[in-house]
């Protein structure tokens, strides 16, 4: 209804009301932005300004920062501080420039570890563990906090930095209203609960709303399939895609390749040439296209720009290289020089040699035809020049790893998958629906596009039900990583004593969502509780005490079985003791099995560099030796342990003839005849020479004290005792899993408070600790972040680090932060001599002493606790380049991509900055630490942004 419509009195009214909504901090927040809000938007805002905590969880691209924005917009408004997390400094660096053109840069500042820019601004953006940092440290910054924003808390799942996340939650300020903007997780108001208890009122906001729709495809051929059913996929369906079915020309499609040219039959009677012409026809139909085939076909449909996801660094090179040798071009002639230009002037302080190096030329044909690849090892200026462009429009292909999907906001037009498998760093796992919903949620551009599109490459196996369940499932929970730190133990103690940290660490989300497991776990005991008083008087017996009787009969069982199961194990091992005395030219009688009888030994089947009569323990258990015979019936099989339940013995010897070719039949018919007759007689009778072994139970003085028992008990003589036999056992069954049920209480009540007392008691017996006084080498570990802080703060203590130049530090700090991205880069590395070598070796020798004192303690490096192995892979490159050696020296000894060797100098860097810290004032470290952090800082080190 229009104002020329409305009577006075109501124009009046609706006058006043605009007008107090203005004088709201909402409503002139509103004006700043030249679209309206949605209503999950101004539901979080409003609670805010009620003076709430909010915990926003919506979709990819659905506009959560815009509540973050609010946050800055109320505390400037205030005239207080607000602080923006992010998880990553690329985002940091994206949300400084964003913030920068609202307010200005007079109002807003940078903090990430390796950038500071108008730190003491009312308005600064930050990594989590820069502010994580502060709070330890008390830093003056805090004063005035009105407002933190922790935009993308789902990290507070990631394995390695989720605790960060946790830390600042519980340390931050009651005074400070927490802002958390999150992925759609199917367990938000399980983390809003948390958030109310530790952090007081939160208001718990989900949209599972895509301002622009998602379209499921499947590229086949030629075809592009959709995912779901037509008559059923309506745009605002497609965030519920649980009550979608599947498209059935998928479906057949499937079904068709799954069955193509595996039936032999179908090849004999329909002919050979038959059955080909219809493979071909079929294969025609479903087969994956190639990457410049799939972005023509993009590119024809009007999709580009698009993001194709390849798990692998190298073939999202592949795949630029692919396109261009394809001569595909999506940029015009002005274009092209626009990217030129954009290119040019970002790479401008890199040095002309350094280019040759780093690709550029080759990197730069690709942006010109508007392709690129993005993934971890590229140079960071090159990534963030490819967001740009991308951003502007300039380049319309990206071929990407995930790493794109965190929180980076390069939007599209598609998101193609190649695979819906991923090498996780130690197999290959299937991508999970979380994952998928990240990936997918990169489709569809707001305010340019009326829809978004995911494409699912076709492959052999793929399985249409199964990809409807990723694309269904668009959430997935957020559990908590938490776990206590040698650094956060000494930090927690110097601020609020051992009793008082406990009690912090009781709050983290971790213990809260053990806990409430434990509720569930805790009803199914009382369950069995129940249960086990009807067994009880189901067993009861007129004649004595059924329970105790019960009890000698169980006992008699597992006597029985536990004597089984050792003499079956002194057989097989008896046994196996007995093959390994064979030699070729025993001739044996196999006792069991397909190929029992005679049989000649031509290899005893023991593995190289063992020595027969000394078993490898493990090798027995696992299997044992599997030696190679001709059977009597003119077979060379090779023979397994079970075949030799009882040990063997060689009957007799005969020589194996050098010729001898066990694929001849001739000579296998010739060997197999001399074996017969040099067998005689011993062959035939064979089978009866088993020695019988007595029965371990005969003897045994524990089972007749038992079976005495359990005949003199009065129970035995009752006419319904096995009726109260069946329900002993029930009843025994019972308590066994209601036990289980109660250790696994055990196991989960207070479990973040004991490894903080394990790490508190290791951290009392290295000095570290006395009682609730931090001593001065705690006060040093306290200023140590990192996984490896404890092994650090330690090299620290006893001057391995003393004699060292800085390079050779440079050297020695790379160990602590770097870490191989497989298990074979970790074999044999390449070191620096000298001084440094045998520091090196000081580290890992510290390092294995620690490890002995966290198993005495019981800390599991496997529970995400303890120190991992120092890993040198970087020594020799960091060693280098802080020698004064060229890029293209260091780059081609470490075999390292560009973006891998800047990324781990950054994290260096940051190390020896904390070393030079918490080094003593008069130790040579603190200085040498601080020169090595200047001839590091240089080169593509220096003029590149961490990504």
């Amino acid at each position: 209804m229009t104002d020329e419509i409305l009577s006075p009195a109501e124009r009046y009214a609706a006058a006043r009301r605009r007008a107090a909504e203005q004088a709201t901090a909402l409503g002139t927040f509103r004006e700043l932005y030249d679209f309206a809000l949605d209503p999950f938007q101004i539901e979080a805002c409003q609670a805010m300004e009620a003076g709430k905590g909010v915990l926003v969880a919506a979709p990819t691209g659905s506009g959560k920062t815009i509540v973050g924005e609010f946050a800055v917009h109320l505390a400037l408004r205030a005239g207080r501080k607000c602080f923006y997390t992010t998880p990553i400094k690329a985002l940091s660096n994206q949300k400084y420039a964003d913030l920068v053109k609202r307010y200005g840069p007079g109002k807003v500042g940078l903090l990430t570890g390796d950038n500071s820019v108008n730190a003491d601004a009312p308005v600064v953006v930050m990594t989590t563990e820069v502010l994580r940092n502060m709070l330890y440290a008390g830093s003056q910054a805090l004063s005035g906090l009105g407002y933190v924003v922790m935009d993308e808390v789902h990290y507070l799942s990631d394995r390695f930095r989720g605790a960060v996340w946790e830390e600042v939650i519980i340390h931050l300020p009651e005074s400070v209203t927490l802002v958390s903007l999150s992925a759609t997780v199917s367990n938000a108001e399980e983390f809003g609960d948390w958030l109310d208890t530790v952090r007081g009122d939160t208001e718990v906001i989900v949209s599972e709303h895509r301002p622009v729709p998602l379209w499921q495809h499947v590229l086949a051929g030629r075809r592009m399939y959709d995912l779901f059913e037509e008559k059923s996929a309506a745009p605002d369906a497609a965030v519920r895609p649980g009550k979608l079915d599947v498209n059935p020309d998928l479906l057949r499609l499937a079904r068709t390749q799954n069955t193509l040219g595996y039936n032999p039959r179908d090849r004999r009677r329909r002919g050979y040439e038959a059955d080909r012409e219809r493979e071909r026809r079929q294969r025609n139909r479903i087969w994956t296209p190639g990457r410049p085939e799939v972005i023509e076909r993009l590119d024809a449909e009007g999709l580009l720009p698009a993001i194709t996801f390849i798990f692998s660094r190298a073939g999202c090179e592949a795949a630029v290289q692919q396109c261009l040798h394809a001569g595909l071009r999506l940029n015009d002639d002005e274009a092209r020089a626009k990217v030129r230009a954009i290119a040019e002037e970002r790479t401008a302080a890199i040095a002309d040699e350094d280019l040759h190096v780093l690709g550029y030329f080759e990197w730069l044909e690709g942006l010109e035809r508007g392709i690129a690849a993005h993934h971890a090892g590229m140079l960071p200026t090159f990534k963030e020049v490819v967001e740009e462009l991308f951003v502007r429009g300039l380049v319309k292909a990206v071929f990407a790893t995930e790493t794109l999907a965190l929180g980076i906001n390069m939007p599209a037009r598609s998101v193609v998958l190649e695979k819906l498998v991923k090498w996780n760093g130690e197999t290959h796992a299937d991508i999970t629906p979380g994952e998928y919903t990240q990936l997918t949620g990169r489709a569809g551009r707001r305010g340019i596009d009326v829809e978004g599109h995911a494409v699912v490459l076709w492959q052999r196996g793929l399985d249409p039900v199964a990809l409807a369940g990723l694309a269904g499932t668009r959430t997935y929970p957020l559990r908590s990583s938490f776990r206590p730190s040698y650094n956060m133990a000494v930090n927690l103690v110097g601020q609020f004593g051992r009793h008082r940290s406990r009690e912090l660490l009781e709050t983290s989300f971790a213990q809260f969502q053990a806990d409430r497991s434990v509720v569930g776990i805790t009803r199914q005991v009382q369950r069995n509780e129940e249960g086990l008083a009807g067994y009880r008087e189901g067993m009861t017996c007129h004649l004595g005490d059924f329970e105790e009787y019960g009890r000698l009969r169980r006992e008699l069982k597992d006597r029985e079985s536990a004597l089984s199961r050792q003499g079956a194990a002194q057989h097989r091992a008896a046994a196996a003791d007995a093959l390994e005395k064979l030699k070729p030219g025993d001739i044996i009688h196999v006792p069991a099995g397909k190929f029992a009888g005679l049989a000649l030994v031509l290899d005893p089947g023991i593995p190289a560099g063992r020595s027969p009569g000394r078993p490898h323990q493990r090798y027995l258990a696992e299997d044992g030796p599997r030696p190679l015979v001709l059977t009597a019936e003119r077979q060379v099989k090779r023979l397994a342990p079970m075949d030799f339940p009882v040990p063997v013995e060689a009957l007799e010897r005969m020589r194996i003839p050098r010729g001898f070719n066990p694929r001849s039949p001739q000579s296998r018919r010739d060997l197999a005849s001399a074996m017969r007759s040099k067998a005689g007689t011993a062959g035939i009778h064979a089978p009866g020479r088993r020695r019988k072994q007595r029965s371990a139970a005969a003897d045994d003085a524990e089972l007749a004290r038992l079976r005495t028992e359990i005949r003199a008990h009065p129970c035995h003589g009752c006419d319904e005792r096995e009726d109260h036999a069946r329900w002993a056992e029930r009843y025994w069954r019972l308590q066994r899993d209601t036990q289980a049920l109660q250790r696994r209480i055990e196991g989960r009540t207070n479990t973040i408070a004991r490894t903080f007392d394990r790490i508190c008691g290791l951290l009392t017996e290295l000095g570290y600790l006395d009682g609730d006084t931090v001593t001065e080498h705690g006060r040093r570990l306290a200023r140590l972040y990192g996984e490896l802080d404890l092994l650090a703060s330690e090299c620290l203590r006893e001057g391995v680090w003393n004699g060292l130049g800085p390079a050779e530090l440079a050297a020695c700090a790379s160990a602590l932060v770097y870490e191989s991205r497989s298990a074979d880069d970790m074999l044999a590395p390449k070191l620096p001599g000298g001084n440094a070598r045998h520091a090196l070796g000081e580290m890992v020798r510290i390092w294995g002493r620690l490890d002995a004192l966290e198993d005495e303690h019981r800390i599991k490096q496997s529970e995400g606790v303890g120190q991992r192995e120092p890993d040198l892979g970087f020594a020799w490159a960091a060693h280098r380049w802080a020698s004064g050696h060229g890029l293209d020296a260091v780059l081609r000894d470490a075999d390292m991509p560009a973006g891998d060797f800047v990324r781990w100098t950054k994290q260096l860097i940051d190390v020896l900055g904390q070393i030079a810290e918490a080094a003593p004032q008069d130790s040579p470290v603190r200085a040498n630490a601080r020169k090595a952090v200047d001839k590091l800082l240089r080169g593509v080190v220096a003029y590149s942004s961490l990504g």
